[in-house]
């Protein structure tokens, strides 16, 4: 079983698109060296982590909306 599910990842996202982007620029920073949020991670990858840290509310997005 894969940690953490996707199912709560969804519910915690507005969007599959927003989960996406949002862990992709986390796993970027901590492949430069940015220091892990969680405690014992489980997954040894980048975007493993940022879906943990993401899951566990160490990693929060904010909404800058651009239309007008």
């Amino acid at each position: 079983m894969l940690y953490p599910s996707i199912d709560e990842l969804t519910a915690k996202a507005e969007s599959k698109y927003i989960l996406v982007t949002v862990a992709s620029k986390r796993a970027r920073q901590l492949r430069e060296n940015s220091e892990v949020q969680v405690a014992k991670p489980k997954s040894k990858k980048f975007v493993g982590v940022a879906l943990e840290e993401f899951i566990s509310d160490e990693l929060v997005h904010e909404f800058l909306d651009g239309r007008k």
